[in-house]
């Protein structure tokens, strides 16, 4: 297994994708799309100063993100508004998808948004996000792929419930998850091809590991990202899930797929003694808080139906004071004998 595995799935918009509406219908579809989320994320007719813009960003992501607080605490204060701006971008771009009243209104706000990131990069941003994001651009030197990838996942989500393989589970990383990591790493100033591939692995085990937690909630929404491959093997249907009950084949199932995410984390981790201490850190942090995620689905004895496997506040103050401790005794850090 290797970053090199992670190919994604490049037709499956194109198999799965609806008919375009009209120019009519499509106004339709975004009126009613922005309705439905919060006011404040509006398009405005004119665009706010920069400071204006940060503000929003930040705003937004110390309120919708518990952790982000934690996670933030360990960057040089010059590297917050990026990151505040990156996640605002991520958080948005989200809920265009998941937060209104069909996949049509998704599809469309998404095409919206997307003409939005290309106005950024030609200057014309108006969004508080775009407005913070094209100083982040400007100053990490980020390209468009990283941001216009998020957007193919979020579309892929409206078009495609099922995967076929772990392999297109992995594709689908590909655009969901790994990009997230990149941003990071030129936000950083840690930008390069070596650490891209070790960030893909440990983006996409974070991934896993949040599906793996989430999958009576992703049925819920009419998606299941455990491979259709690996659940005839272990004689699991649709039908077990809808049930509700984690019966010894399913128990079985989310072992062999516990066991692949972790191998992924270790897969990554070499990239924590290769990059600045400061996002050393944050990286230590969020391999722990991945794996603690699959020792929480264990400790269920895999049975992720009847409740939701999650990790106590407790905890995650013990794997943020532990990242925190191996940043000053690096022999602490995550693959030097955790």
């Amino acid at each position: 297994m290797n970053a090199a595995t992670m190919q994604p799935n490049k037709n499956a918009l194109d198999r799965e994708a609806p008919s375009q509406p009209g120019a009519g219908d499509r106004e339709e579809l975004l009126a009613r799309g922005w309705d439905a989320l919060p006011a404040s994320y509006r398009i405005p007719a004119v665009a706010p100063t920069l400071e204006e813009a940060r503000a929003w960003c930040r705003n937004l992501a110390e309120t919708h993100y518990e952790n982000f607080h934690v996670a933030t605490w360990f960057l040089p204060k010059a590297l917050r508004p990026h990151f505040h701006s990156i996640y605002a971008y991520c958080r948005v771009s989200d809920d265009l998808g998941d937060e209104v009243g069909s996949s049509a209104q998704a599809l469309a706000l998404l095409d919206q948004w997307g003409h939005e990131l290309d106005a950024c990069y030609e200057g014309r941003a108006l969004h508080p996000v775009f407005v913070a994001l094209s100083e982040t651009i400007r100053a990490c030197s980020i390209p468009k792929e990283p941001f216009a990838d998020l957007l193919t996942a979020f579309r892929q989500d409206q078009v495609v419930t099922r995967y076929a393989s772990m392999s297109d589970v992995l594709g689908y990383c590909r655009y969901s998850a790994n990009p997230v990591g990149r941003l990071v790493l030129y936000a950083c100033g840690e930008a390069s091809e070596e650490k891209f591939a070790l960030s893909d692995a440990t983006c996409s085990a974070l991934q896993l590991a949040n599906f793996w937690q989430d999958v009576r909630e992703d049925f819920a929404r009419g998606r299941v990202y455990l491979p259709q491959d690996d659940m005839r093997q272990f004689g699991v249907s649709d039908a077990t899930i809808a049930a509700g009950i984690a019966t010894p084949e399913f128990r079985a199932l989310l072992q062999h797929e516990v066991k692949y995410a972790r191998a992924l984390f270790l897969q990554g981790l070499p990239l924590i003694g290769m990059v600045n201490r400061d996002l050393a850190l944050d990286l230590d942090l969020f391999s722990r808080g991945g794996l603690e995620i699959l020792r929480a689905v264990e400790r269920r004895n895999f049975d992720v139906l009847s409740a939701r496997p999650a990790i106590s506040k407790r905890t995650k103050l013990f794997l943020a004071l532990r990242a925190l401790a191996g940043k000053a005794l690096p022999f602490l850090r995550l693959g030097t004998g955790f």
